[in-house]
Formats: structure tokens, sequence, C-alpha cells
């Protein structure tokens, strides 16, 4: 791919400063323009987020600590496991913690997007985590029901019901930024999967010291255990495709193609690539043909703001060209 010609400067415009500043079209036919259209707001976790992070892990380290020592005192094994389980979750909420914390930092000479990216990669964590963590507790459930062991009595019941309120108080402080951030989510449905867990304890529980039924307790374990898969499938898939770079889920790449190819002046266009910057951010660069030249500042500040409205695509890179030049990095049929 051919640099930029002398006649068309680099240009890094930036939508929310741009004003009617229109460029005469034409140029060199070689000539490529790289207008930045940074018509956006970092959509970073609110601090709010990050507190919440911060307050959930405190409150679980707090859970554990007690529900260790009650295990100790009560000699219940079932209660040390599930200490160790929480531990797991504690983890899992100090690295989304960390990854909002890290998102809101700018960008550097070596991270030139910043490091936004850290939250996909906790999202992933967290979401990892939690069916590893299943799996062993429905692996040790099927165990169970072959040979049923006895289950502990009142003190596990009651700890467990702390359990129902530490992770369900937690779960809730996620809920209402689980729909517009990843990390958020996959947050949420670790502590709403442990808060159903500890329900199940108690229910089963309960029930067994009615009916002296021992296999109602693994039982239970394995019908939680799909709920909480079932929930968090889509989370890891989601979270492995942003880590490996794809379209977000909610952006059609087919229609953002149309969007941009009907866009007046642009003969056809290429090179167009569309991936998460963070899990609340999205870019694009995409390469315009546009045989009447450059068509002016204003025009592709507007562009970007219609990207944003309508794809919720923040930052927007546009190369104008006024022919088509081959470029090494676009595979047949790339959308």
């Amino acid at each position: 791919m051919s640099t930029a010609a002398s006649g068309h400067p680099h240009r890094h415009d930036h939508g929310h400063d741009r004003g009617p500043r229109d460029h005469a079209p034409g140029g060199d036919a070689h000539g490529h323009d790289h207008e930045h259209g940074h018509g956006h707001g970092h959509h970073h976790a609110p601090t709010d987020f990050s507190l919440r992070f911060g307050l959930g892990a405190l409150l679980n380290i707090v859970f554990v600590a007690a529900e260790a020592v009650y295990g100790v005192l009560g000699h219940s094994l079932a209660l040390l496991a599930d200490a160790g389980h929480n531990f797991g979750d504690v983890m899992g909420l100090l690295a989304a913690w960390g990854a909002a914390s890290l998102a809101k930092r700018g960008p550097s000479v070596r991270f030139t997007y910043g490091l936004g990216s850290s939250s996909m990669l906790a999202a992933l964590f967290n979401a990892v985590a939690l069916l590893i963590i299943t799996g062993g507790v429905a692996w040790e459930a099927i165990r169970r029901l072959l040979s049923p062991e006895p289950v502990g009595g009142l003190v596990v019941i009651a700890v467990a019901a702390v359990g129902i309120l530490v992770n369900g108080a937690t779960a809730l402080m996620f809920a209402s930024g689980r729909k517009g951030d990843l990390n958020v989510r996959a947050a949420f449905q670790h502590m709403l999967g442990d808060a159903l867990v500890a329900a199940g304890v108690v229910v089963a529980g309960g029930l067994i010291l009615l009916t002296r039924w021992a296999w109602i307790d693994p039982a239970v374990s394995l019908i939680v255990s799909a709920v909480i898969v079932w929930g968090t499938w889509g989370t890891l898939k989601e979270a492995l495709e942003m880590v490996l770079h794809a379209a977000p889920a909610g952006i059609d790449p087919v229609a953002v193609r149309g969007f941009l190819g009907g866009q007046p002046g642009v003969e056809t266009l290429h090179d167009l690539h569309i991936w998460p910057l963070s899990t609340t951010e999205t870019a694009l660069t995409a390469h315009l043909v546009m045989p009447a030249g450059h068509p002016g500042d204003l025009v592709l500040a507007e562009l970007c703001h219609d990207l944003q409205s309508r794809f919720r695509i923040g930052h927007a890179t546009f190369q104008i060209e006024t022919g088509v030049v081959a470029c090494t990095l676009e595979p047949p049929d790339t959308v």
C-alpha cells in the first residue's frame, strides 16, 4: 500500500473539535488521507463500578474468612471447600477491579490505545474461572450421588444463608451496568451464580433435615451447576471473540459496510476493520474510495457522529483514496 503523497498530509482531526473547515477536493490519485474521526466518548466502566468492584471484593474476603473459621470450628469439609470456591470469586472481582482501573488510564507511547483491553481479559478470566469452579462442584456432586455422604447441620445452612446475602448484594451492585459492559456482566453472573449455589445449599439442607435423604444435596448442586453453565457460556464466547478482535456481537459488519458505501461520493470501500478496544469501546478503520477527492472535515465529522449514534462505534479512522489501491492487509471477502 503506497504512503501518503505530499499533496495530502496526514491529518488527525478530532470530530468533537471540528468546524466547517472543508478542504478542496482533488489531489494525487495515490494520495491517502488518514482522517481520524474521534467524535466519541470513551465509555469506560464508570468510577462507581470501580468502587463497587472493591467493595464487592472486601465483602467476599470477610465472608471467606468467616466461612473458613466456621468450617474449622464445625469440622465441616463442605464449608471449607466452599470457602476455597469463594476465594476464587475474590480473585475474579480483584481482576475485574484492576481491569476497570487500568481501562481509565490514557494512551501511552507503547500502549497507544490505552489499557482498555484489560477489561476483555478480566471478563474472559471471570467466565473461565466460573465454569472451572462450577465443573468442580458438578464433579463432586456426581461423586456424592454415587456415594452419598452426611451433610452438615444447621451451621452449614446458616453460613450458606449468609452467602446468599453477600453474593446477592454483590451481584446487585453490578446489575445496572451488565448490559453495557461485558466485564461488569461477567462479575454480575459470577456473583449471581454463587448466590444460586448458596441458595441450593440452603434448600438442600432444609430438605435433608426433613427427609434425611443425603442424595438431595448433590442433585440440587447439579441442577444449579447446569443453570450457571447455561448463563455463562454466552459471556465466555463473547469475551473470547473480543480478545480475538472480532467485531462486537451487537454490531453487524455488513450493515456498517452498506452504510459507509452508501455515503455521497463514496464509489467503493475496502480494508474495513471493526474491533473492540475494551468491553465498552469499538474502533473502526476503512479505506473510502472517493474519486472526487477529500470531502472535507465537516463531512467526515458527521460520518463519525452517525457511526456513533447508529452502531455505537466511537473511534473511527478513514483513509480517503481517489482510486483503488491494493492493500495486503485485506483478505478476500473481508467485512
